[in-house]
């Protein structure tokens, strides 16, 4: 008989709830914790309510979890990888160096180009009147990008130099997004088909899931600002098995590859978001972990327990793990707090969620707590409605129902989630 396992999980969001809900399924568990987690990580597992990272490895080393699953990536970003495992501790998640791919976009362009991995042609600039120059010099539209973490924020599509020069102002002078904006990225403009794609990645060996694809503007029609992701369907129909073929061949294996080479091996969830352009397929940008809002639907779809992927990951056997998905289609809508991504106040109390919306539908909270007995607001996104069905359309018809009947004072959500991938249906 298979030991039973501890496990903890870092965060607090709506993908950290889909992978509670998920690892919770797991016969393999014993117990199964989140930190800090949220009003719907407690309905499927323990919440410890510590969230620096010293504590977390303390709590860890002291409680004798036997795997901790990484989240958030300033968590990557600041080691705490390393230092669990330092303490002979199982994580599944990139080392720091590894995720670096992610928490720098200026390392991670120069690194494709170095190794000859596709991506849109660049510049890195670390002074504001030579990014300025160059944009003025450049043709349009061009894409500006913070080179550190920004919540899924950091990114601007300038349409004319007066946009660009706005960008650059208030991400190098202005320090919209604090340090993060210190080296900005400056790269032409893709056209194509988005998607997002997602490896399991054991250090040596990859196997992807079904294409995704994010709706990251705040409002309908791709209009307003970047977002951390307003919802996503999976899978995306205009991708074929050819695609993703590709993808892997000409992205995922020869990244892991290269950074195993240069002593960053990547063990966790390389997450490239890809433009299929008419020249192939190219990397917008990597990201060293789950995507949220991708992880909702994935989770809706993988038949196979995660704790069992997991564990092949971190101990090097990937190769030999079988994962099975669902032939269904899966789509998350998310609702956030009136304002977001700007300024947004928190603690609306939310209604609806008392209901009964069939096995089909699930809802994932992202940014709530209780507070006098009541389920509340507590951050930007709030929750992700999600649905399966035979195809997208079910799913899509089954999630706005779910959110038609859940409110808070203030909530915005897309209302054309899916609608283009519904379309080639």
């Amino acid at each position: 008989m298979e030991k039973k396992i501890k496990v903890l999980i870092v965060g607090s969001g709506g993908r950290e709830h889909a992978l509670a809900w998920k690892i919770q399924q797991s016969p393999r568990i014993s117990a199964l914790f989140v930190a800090p987690g949220n009003a719907g990580t407690a309905l499927c597992a323990q919440n410890v309510d510590i969230s620096a990272m010293a504590d977390i490895v303390q709590w860890t080393q002291n409680n004798k979890i036997d795997l901790v699953v990484i989240g958030p990536d300033n968590y990557l970003a600041d080691g705490i990888t390393d230092l669990l495992t330092e303490k002979g501790i199982a994580v599944f998640g990139p080392t720091r160096s590894a995720a670096e791919i992610e928490w720098s976009k200026a390392y991670a362009k120069r690194f494709m180009e170095e190794e000859g991995i596709p991506t849109a042609r660049f510049r890195t600039f670390t002074r504001l009147g030579d990014a300025l120059g160059y944009v003025r010099s450049g043709t349009f539209p061009v894409v500006i990008k913070v080179s550190g973490l920004a919540l899924g924020k950091g990114v601007v599509v300038a349409e004319n130099a007066e946009e660009a020069e706005q960008a650059l102002w208030e991400i190098m002078e202005q320090k919209v997004h604090g340090d993060a904006g210190n080296e900005v990225v400056v790269e032409e403009f893709l056209q194509g088909i988005e998607i997002s794609v997602h490896a399991f990645c054991d250090g040596n060996d990859a196997m992807l899931f079904p294409a995704a694809q994010d709706h990251k503007r705040a409002y309908d029609g791709d209009v307003g600002p970047n977002t951390g992701g307003m919802g996503t369907v999976t899978p995306v129909r205009d991708v074929t098995d050819d695609h993703l073929r590709e993808i892997k061949e000409k992205i995922v294996l020869p990244t892991l590859a290269a950074l195993k080479k240069r002593g960053r091996p990547f063990c966790g969830v390389l997450f490239p978001g890809v433009m299929l352009t008419g020249d192939g397929p190219k990397v917008i940008e990597f990201n060293a972990r789950f995507g949220d809002p991708e992880t909702q639907t994935y989770m809706r779809l993988l038949e196979t327990d995660l704790v069992e992927i997991l564990l092949a990951c971190v101990e090097g056997r990937l190769k030999r793990q079988v994962i099975r998905w669902s032939d269904k289609s899966a789509c998350c809508v998310v609702a956030a707090s009136g304002g977001y991504p700007g300024p947004y106040q928190k603690g609306r109390v939310i209604r609806g969620l008392e209901k009964d919306f069939g096995e089909d539908s699930v809802v994932f909270h992202a940014g709530t707590k209780r507070e006098d007995d009541q389920l509340v607001t507590n951050s930007g996104r709030v929750l992700g409605v999600t649905a399966t069905g035979v195809n997208l359309s079910e799913a899509l018809s089954k999630t706005y129902a779910v959110m038609g009947s859940i409110n808070f004072e203030g909530m915005h959500y897309r209302r054309d989630v899916g609608v283009k991938s519904k379309a080639s249906e």
